[in-house]
């Protein structure tokens, strides 16, 4: 390299990215080995302040690959950083109600009582806007708006980072002051009938709603409008802090290709991907298949799709409206495709 890079801060969410399987493959550190750059994963600090730039991305020389509302935030609260790659991997987004519920279809939505989290002490609440914005959404596909229904907060306290992550065997296994936000307080509320629907998306959602018979009023992850599906997943993320880029060009784009190479892996080993998605969320492969699909590995693809951007500056739109964050900004200004286009021949993808 032509700046030697000491340390690379790495990030990724527990969900279908590139860099989860560079990083948990060993390609990432392997790309960087004859550079003597150190590979570290910032949500296994037993420093609370370095896991909290999983969400406001402060620390320098750092990659963060997963969902977008937290990269949102921290751009439009003043972090100086650069979209590298998007990602797509349509997933479940459910709208459910309990069994015995006379809520069973979206316009039986109006006038419900709609269960929301409420997290106290986060930088950005991403759970809530990830709820708002998959009810927004369900609800506009029949002329309804989210004034219509009724939001009913359901608090919880700690953050985000209060316990590091460590990885055992592959799979992220999470300390015990952690397991206390696992407990889901909107579907106990749901369960108990205080109120009429919640959301729930992805591998554990689809889980959650299967085991205790949830009826599924929607699934807004299926739709075949983009936008309508576009949430905190897709697209999903591939950023970088903008010292790495000014001073370490050349190892951003070695990410960009390590990321790409695992994408490629993915798309020859099927069942090698299932299995390594499952350890990710901590679920079966039966599960991972439900709720990202059988082509799951296909859509492990980061490029700068013009459909993705366009969902990007939807759901930033989105969020400043319902002030998740504190200005509007273009995120066409915000993507760096020099990385990505350096590549482009190498590996034949379309930006």
């Amino acid at each position: 390299m032509n700046t030697p890079l000491d340390t690379l801060w790495y990030t990724h969410s527990p969900v279908p990215t590139g860099l989860g399987i560079a990083v948990e493959s060993g390609r990432l550190a392997e790309a960087f080995r004859p550079y003597g750059t150190r590979i570290q994963g910032l949500r296994e600090s037993s420093d609370r302040e370095v896991r909290e730039a999983h969400f406001d991305h402060h620390l320098p020389n750092s990659v963060r690959h997963g969902g977008n509302i937290p990269s949102i935030w921290a751009k439009a609260s003043g972090r100086a950083t650069r979209v590298l790659g998007l990602s797509w991997s349509d997933e479940v987004q459910l709208i459910v109600s309990s069994p015995e519920s006379p809520v069973r279809s979206i316009r039986d939505l109006r006038n419900r009582r709609f269960g929301v989290p409420l997290w106290a002490n986060v930088q950005i609440d991403f759970t809530r806007a990830q709820a708002i914005r998959g009810l927004e959404n369900a609800l506009s596909l029949e002329g309804l708006a989210v004034s219509d229904v009724e939001l009913v907060d359901y608090p919880y306290g700690g953050t985000y980072s209060d316990d590091p992550v460590r990885h055992v065997h592959g799979a992220q296994v999470m300390l015990e002051g952690n397991r206390a936000r696992r407990r889901n307080n909107e579907l106990i509320g749901l369960l108990r009938g205080d109120i009429d629907a919640i959301f729930l998306k992805g591998a554990h959602g689809l889980q959650l709603a299967d085991e205790f018979g949830l009826h599924v009023v929607v699934d807004v992850g299926s739709h075949p409008d983009p936008l309508i599906r576009a949430n905190i997943g897709t697209p999903r993320t591939l950023t970088v802090d903008q010292h790495l880029l000014d001073h370490h060009f050349d190892a951003a784009v070695l990410i960009v290709e390590t990321v790409l190479r695992a994408e490629q892996w993915a798309w020859a080993h099927p069942e090698d991907t299932r299995r390594f998605l499952a350890r990710e969320l901590n679920t079966s492969e039966y599960w991972v298949a439900a709720a990202y699909g059988e082509d799951a590995h296909m859509r492990l693809q980061t490029n700068l799709a013009e459909r993705s951007v366009a969902a990007l500056q939807d759901l930033t739109d989105f969020l400043e409206r319902w002030r998740f964050i504190p200005a509007r900004f273009d995120v066409r200004q915000w993507i760096e495709p020099s990385a990505l286009g350096h590549l482009l021949e190498k590996f034949n993808v379309a930006i």
